[in-house]
């Protein structure tokens, strides 16, 4: 049975334009058909079409069925986009497949893109979540600058994932950095210090990594050094790799 997302479907009985295309013109779903709805919020609806009025597709919910989490603890990725934004799209896709709460857009020293439109990126949410068959859209929200978003109160854990070592954070100066993302030296691997039920948050900075300031501003407001192994990973590679290590040890 197809599945089709309704944010909206507590106040209203009427599909959102684009959900409405793809089951009149693509599907071909005329009145009586049946169809599940996701709000995005955690509940199944299952439904029938009610009446079709041109573009327009109006539904009549006939059960609702709210969906446990599948995860333990809200999980949130921060991450600095790439030059390329097909790259973030593809992350945000592979990251709402595979489970996450939260994703925010850091605005960082060496950052390439200072802009991003939100707008597209939600419809990249929403196709993902239907895909993976999900009750739950990740909350998106508009890029912040570093120091702004680090300052924010948060109860979970925090993590920040970076290049430098120890040497290089307690020198003073911004030196030559490890070959690999998160070289395992003095920082604990994400996959050790997440804790399962806990509310977690991790950083990941842009291609040319968090300034040290950066690193250090995060570190004196409570923020700790992961790693995300020995090898040197792309920005989008590094945050789903992050993505991934939260969700599984989430769901143990």
């Amino acid at each position: 049975m197809p599945l089709f997302y309704a944010p909206d479907i507590a106040v209203s009985n009427e599909l959102p334009e684009e959900e409405a295309i793809h089951a009149l013109r693509v599907l071909r779903m005329q009145k009586g058909d049946e169809m599940t709805l996701s709000d995005g919020l955690g509940n199944f609806h299952q439904a029938v079409v009610s009446d079709v009025t041109g573009k327009r597709c109006y539904v009549e919910v006939l059960s609702t069925s709210p969906q446990e989490p599948l995860w333990k603890g809200h999980l949130h990725l921060a991450v600095a986009p790439t030059k390329n934004i097909d790259r973030i799209e593809w992350l945000l896709e592979k990251v709402t497949e595979i489970g996450i709460d939260e994703i925010s857009m850091l605005d960082c020293r060496y950052s390439e893109r200072h802009v991003v439109k939100t707008e597209r990126l939600e419809k990249i949410l929403v196709s993902a979540m239907k895909q993976s068959l999900k009750a739950r859209k990740p909350l998106l929200h508009d890029m912040l600058p570093f120091e702004q978003f680090v300052r924010q109160s948060y109860s979970g854990d925090r993590f920040i994932a970076h290049c430098y070592s120890e040497e290089e954070l307690a020198a003073g100066e911004e030196g030559e950095r490890s070959l690999s993302y998160c070289a395992t030296d003095f920082r604990t691997a994400l996959y050790d210090a997440l804790q399962p039920g806990n509310d977690a948050l991790v950083l990941i900075g842009p291609e040319g990594d968090f300034s040290i300031e950066e690193v250090r501003l995060a570190l004196s407001l409570g923020f700790k050094s992961v790693s995300l192994g020995n090898s040197r990973l792309r920005t989008e590679t590094a945050a789903l790799v992050a993505a991934h290590l939260m969700n599984l040890i989430a769901t143990r």
